[in-house]
């Protein structure tokens, strides 16, 4: 399904109303619009939000956040990485690969990527070669992190 391309979204006025064809799918939603609204530049190139158009309509998105590495508690050695949060494909766009090619973007960098999984969604990581981390209460503070190493990268203990 190489036929879908991730792109950096411009932050402004435009994503913001493409953002709005996701609003009923949930709560993660707000938070997101609320940062692109935060984040409101117009055509900021560095928008830390992707997605796939189909046509002109954004039918996937995702937040891709480059932590640096004096606050990696996740990864050994220590080193900077990618959170990725909100990964999100409407229905209707879903089980076609795009959400597959959304993180095997996240991945191309070469860097290892952290992501907190929703509720019924871990198959979904498994598969992306993403793996649970050890829990960790202070650190992890009730969230579902999976982690994606890569070659010579393992878990920070």
């Amino acid at each position: 399904m190489d036929q879908y391309e991730v792109e950096r979204l411009k932050i402004n006025f435009k994503t913001l109303e493409h953002f709005e064809n996701f609003r009923e799918y949930g709560i993660q939603e707000l938070s997101m619009k609320e940062d692109l609204q935060d984040n409101i530049v117009e055509n900021d190139s560095e928008s830390p939000f992707y997605g796939v158009y189909f046509g002109n309509k954004l039918v996937a998105r995702m937040s891709l956040y480059r932590i640096d590495a004096k606050y990696d508690r996740y990864f050994d050695p220590p080193q900077d990485y990618f959170e990725l949060w909100k990964l999100e494909v409407l229905p209707g766009f879903q089980g076609k690969g795009i959400g597959k090619v959304m993180v095997d973007f996240a991945k191309s960098e070469g860097l290892p990527v952290k992501t907190n999984a929703r509720q019924r969604s871990d198959d979904f990581w498994t598969k992306q070669g993403f793996e649970p981390v050890t829990y960790d209460p202070a650190r992890d503070r009730g969230e579902n992190t999976y982690v994606w190493f890569p070659k010579g990268v393992g878990e920070q203990k």
